[in-house]
């Protein structure tokens, strides 16, 4: 199918973009990568009067590192993430995450704000930024707001971003430690069965710090500091690592679909959390 009729806006700043949305309201809608909103206008499931591009914004775009502190515009794409030194050296997890999203030709037109900013909770990024407790800057015609990635997910497809905000970037502090991004799908360039984001911080042989997020298993991303807890003050042996698994596995609530029943999808996330904090622990 192809879409039904619509105007495009190709804004070049930021202010354009947001009269744009004021001016049309519920009749226009924000255009990162595309891979989300295109098909949906194809399948007529989403009609939209005004599409606004971001494209050609430029001050929505790079990655700046300061120090411990990490800046990523919202329309970067997950090629420039991937190949960016510096972020593969201050948040490595980010660059393990997009290498296992969709597909070449995908990574380079898809956005970390698109994968993030719309809800879909098949998204990997999501719970990534969830697991780095990133935050996100929204801009509005009242202004800039930020919001915790941990607090902008509210279900599937629904966040804390009002109709007429954008999102225009992700920062976050760069913790160190062990890192592991698992991720099980059916084929390439599918949505993940389970996947998990793990961080872990390691002294004197005993883990300080862990944060751990999964991806696909409820209606938005869950972060779980239960899991987390569960790994603090031990050497990740494998009684920890079971207690970290059971305490993830209370939090989700995945849905039977082509993936899968429940009970299978329950199984997948605890091998792949296994997996994630095994390995994030030896790199730690």
């Amino acid at each position: 199918m192809i879409p039904a009729s619509f105007e495009y806006h190709r804004p070049t700043n930021l202010e354009a973009a947001l009269a744009t949305l004021k001016e049309f309201g519920d009749d226009a809608r924000v255009l990162a990568g595309g891979h989300s909103l295109i098909p949906m206008m194809k399948l007529r499931m989403a009609a939209v009067e005004h599409l606004v591009d971001l494209q050609a914004i430029a001050d929505l775009k790079g990655i700046a590192i300061d120090g411990g502190t990490v800046r990523i515009g919202a329309m970067t794409t997950q090629h420039e993430l991937i190949a960016h030194q510096g972020l593969a050296q201050a948040a490595p997890i980010i660059r393990e995450a997009a290498l296992q999203i969709a597909d070449p030709q995908v990574r380079y037109m898809g956005t970390v704000g698109g994968n993030v900013a719309n809800g879909d909770p098949g998204n990997d990024m999501p719970g990534l930024m969830q697991c780095l407790d990133a935050t996100y800057t929204l801009a509005g015609p009242d202004g800039t707001r930020e919001v915790k990635a941990r607090a902008f997910y509210e279900a599937a497809y629904m966040t804390a971003r009002e109709d007429d905000e954008i999102l225009t970037a992700i920062g976050f502090e760069a913790t160190g430690g062990g890192w592991a991004y698992e991720k099980q799908k059916r084929k390439i360039g599918d949505y993940a069965t389970a996947a998990a984001a793990v961080i872990l911080q390691k002294d004197g042989g005993v883990c300080s710090g862990a944060s751990i997020a999964m991806t696909n298993l409820a209606d938005t991303p869950v972060w779980a500091a239960e899991a987390g807890e569960a790994l603090v003050g031990t050497a990740c042996e494998p009684d920890a690592v079971g207690r970290a698994v059971e305490a993830m596995l209370a939090r989700i609530e995945p849905t039977e679909d082509n993936r899968g029943p429940v009970e299978f999808k329950r199984h997948v996330a605890g091998v792949i959390l296994r997996r994630a904090i095994e390995r994030a622990w030896s790199r730690a």
